[in-house]
């Protein structure tokens, strides 16, 4: 006699169904892992990320097959699961939809659609692959963020008007910040130089125009993660 009531419900999926789900949304999820680690650009990359998609594919899987058709299981798992905070911040946009890649193959699974599961995985990877490989939506031009710090009695409004006209496409200045307690003050110009080969030239200029303190040219700023 069961005086405690308690009730095993894990016959509602055979031995062969947690086999498959679990193996399956490993695979993707690895395959995942994979797409995102050969079509990273930039320096944020990081290993516990990818490991974290295999471990999100997983985990979603497991999830859609103990709430199965059971609305109040899911409203059950909503509640619980809103307690969860994340504290680390995205660095790209497209490390979300990577998250939301591996929500949706793990959705997939779970809920027995095993070929769409692939077939999904398979395609959209693809369509990524193919995106990055021939860099689609870049920029003709590549932006720089340019930063030069001037004393604070200088004036800076047409300062390097020329340097600017003669190395750049395009110059704006997109921030001024008081810096050494009001002794000096950081420009930040995003521009489009026209050579690259003249970047020395360029900064030697400038450097002679601020009197010689800091400047800081960051190249590549379209692809690189600040």
């Amino acid at each position: 006699m069961d005086i405690f009531n308690l009730q095993d419900l894990t016959g509602e999926f055979s031995v062969l169904d947690i086999v498959i789900v679990m193996a399956l949304s490993f695979i993707l999820s690895v395959f995942i892992g994979w797409v995102y680690k050969i079509t990273h650009r930039g320096t944020s990359y990081t290993q516990s990320f990818v490991f974290t998609l295999v471990i999100n594919g997983m985990v979603v899987a497991l999830v859609m097959m103990i709430v199965g058709s059971n609305i109040a299981r899911a409203f059950s798992l909503v509640g619980a699961l809103s307690i969860i905070r994340f504290r680390n911040a995205i660095k790209e946009t497209r490390d979300v939809g990577f998250i939301f890649f591996t929500m949706a193959i793990g959705m997939a699974i779970g809920t027995k659609f095993y070929l769409l599961a692939v077939a999904g995985a398979l395609v959209i990877s693809l369509m990524i692959i193919i995106m990055m490989r021939f860099d689609w939506f870049a920029r003709d031009m590549a932006s720089q963020i340019l930063r030069i710090q001037v004393p604070s009695s200088l004036s800076f409004d047409s300062l390097f008007d020329k340097p600017f006209v003669k190395y750049t496409h395009t110059s704006e200045l997109i921030s001024v910040d008081t810096i050494q307690n009001g002794a000096m003050t950081e420009l930040t110009y995003s521009i489009g130089l026209r050579k690259s080969d003249r970047v020395n030239d360029f900064l030697s200029e400038l450097r002679e125009l601020n009197g010689g303190n800091k400047i800081t040219l960051i190249a590549g700023y379209n692809s690189t993660d600040l």
